[in-house]
This record gives structure tokens, sequence and C-alpha cells, in this order.
């Protein structure tokens, strides 16, 4: 092996070690940005914990803006897909938002999984993708995870329950419109204008719904946490994906119900029931399956339209 085939290997190493660090940094902040709006849930309406998600982030994601080329990079001539974008991810943020504060974080979590088998199913009709006879049983075996999960026909199968799975289908439209949004448009300008239109609707909301005004300075650090660790956590899984291969870096992703039941337990003492981790395991072995597939295919015959992935 020469010296210029090592170094190649080590350079590809490191890439790959940095996008599996920064990944598993993600996934942890995006677990204590959801503990978070889950214990806010409790004391104030979806519609502020919406405007701080958005307003706050904001403001970390505009410096970057004038760091990579100031406001002309935000210039878009795909203004109705954004926009299309943008009300599907605000409408979901709060359908998740609100189930959180309704349900076991865990079993909310494992609900949300959902996303990327709707998204592997969503792609034929709305990408023109062609899926093979294996994703689409995996896809089948992963609702079938999601049906013993939400347990319909039990009193366990609630509002909360269809707001997960309605947050779900939302997640994979809007990660549809992402991919056909990513192939003209930067990851900082599809973020840009999603929070920039989240807090928008946020602060309409909150003025309709009304304002609670947070009595401890704990509440007023949560509420701009949730913004700043939500604006972070999506840094940091653009970087991730930036350096490593979605086959190595989207299995982290499921690390999410590990951390959420460690923190869900910690806090509230909630233990998910055996149903939840036997269907959460299926879920989970589905969608790495078809990262696994999708990864396959994607050598033989290359996507023209790259993936962009990341939280709304």
């Amino acid at each position: 092996m020469t010296d210029a085939s090592v170094s190649e290997k080590s350079s590809h190493l490191s890439k790959n070690g940095l996008g599996i660090a920064t990944m598993c940094l993600s996934v942890l902040l995006f677990a204590f940005m959801d503990t978070t709006v889950k214990w806010l849930g409790d004391g104030y309406p979806t519609s502020q914990i919406v405007f701080f998600r958005c307003g706050v982030a904001l403001v970390p994601i505009f410096i970057l803006v004038m760091m990579n080329g100031g406001l002309v990079t935000l210039k878009t001539q795909r203004p109705l897909v954004h926009l299309m974008r943008s009300t599907i991810s605000i409408v979901t943020m709060s359908l998740i938002f609100w189930s959180f504060s309704q349900m076991r974080l865990a079993d909310a979590i494992a609900i949300l999984f959902a996303a990327p088998l709707l998204m592997t199913a969503l792609s034929v009709p709305l990408l023109g993708e062609r899926v093979g006879i294996r994703r689409w049983i995996a896809v089948c075996v992963g609702f079938v995870g999601v049906l013993i999960v939400v347990n319909p026909g039990s009193s366990v199968f609630d509002w909360a329950s269809m707001a997960a799975l309605l947050a779900a289908a939302g997640m994979a439209l809007a990660m549809i419109i992402t991919r056909k949004l990513s192939a003209t448009e930067t990851a900082l300008t599809i973020t840009f204008w999603l929070t920039l239109s989240g807090a928008i609707v946020g602060a309409i909301w909150v003025y309709l719904d009304g304002w609670v005004m947070p009595m401890a300075t704990l509440d007023w650090a949560l509420l701009i946490g949730v913004g700043l660790i939500g604006a972070i956590a999506q840094l940091t899984m653009t970087i991730a994906f930036r350096h490593a291969e979605v086959a190595i870096l989207a299995p982290l992703d499921y690390l999410a119900i590990i951390w959420t039941t460690l923190l869900a337990y910690w806090i509230w003492g909630e233990i998910p029931v055996l149903r939840v981790f036997i269907g959460a395991a299926i879920v989970i072995a589905s969608g790495i399956y078809i990262v696994h597939r999708e990864t396959r295919v994607a050598k033989v015959r290359p996507v023209k339209t790259p993936k962009l992935r990341g939280r709304v």
C-alpha cells in the first residue's frame, strides 16, 4: 500500500469519525430539546414554544448566513416550494410539541420513527423513485412495529397518538420537499426560510392564543434554550452528513430513543411498557434495512437529487 493510499484511507476514516461524533452530539442535543419541550408543555401553550424554538434559533442561523455569503445567498427561484415546505414543517412541529406534552416521551419518539418509512413509501408517487420489493416489505414490517407502539383499539390510542402519527407523515413530506429543494438550494437557505416562517407564524399564533409570562428565571432559560439547542443540533447534523455517508450516520439517529427514555425516566419516572420497546425495535430495524438497501441502489443507480436530512 502506497503512502498516498494510506493517507487517503486515514483521511476517509478521520472524516467518518468526525461525522459520527457530530451526529451523536446532534442526536443528544435533540433529545435534550425534546425533553425541554415536554417540560415546558405543562405550563406554556404550544404556540409559545414554537415561537421560541424558531425565533431564538433565527439569531444564530442569521449569523451563519452573514458568515457564508450574506443575504444574497438567500435569494431563491422557488418561493412557493419554500412556503409549502415551511407550512408543512410548522404544522408538524406544532403536532410534535403538543404530543410530547400529552404522552410519554419515548412513546412519541417511537411513533415519529415512522417518518423514514413513510418517506420511502411516498417517494414513489411524489418523486417517481423505484422501490424494490425488499424495501416495500421493510416498510410494511416497520408499520407493524408502529401499530404495536400505538396499540389501536385501546385507551392508549388517543388524540396524542394521532398527532404523533400525523407529525410523522408531515416529517416525511417535509423531507421529500427538502430533497427537491436541495437540488438548487443550500441547507442554510432552506433552514433560514423555515426558521423565519416559524418565527412569524409563532408570533402571530402567540398573539391570538395569549402570552403566558414566564415567572421563573429557569423557565426563561428553558424557552430560550429550546431555540438555541435546536439550532446547534441542526447545525451539527448538517456537519455530520457533510463528512460521512448516510448509511453510516442514519442508524445513529435511533439513539434518540435511548437518550429520551433515560431523560424521561430521570425527570418524570416514565418507564415505557414492553410493547413500546418491541415496536420501536421493529421500526428501527426496518429503517436501518431501508437505508442499507437505498445505499446499495444508489451505488448502482445514483440519485439525481441529493438527500438532506434533518429535523423540522
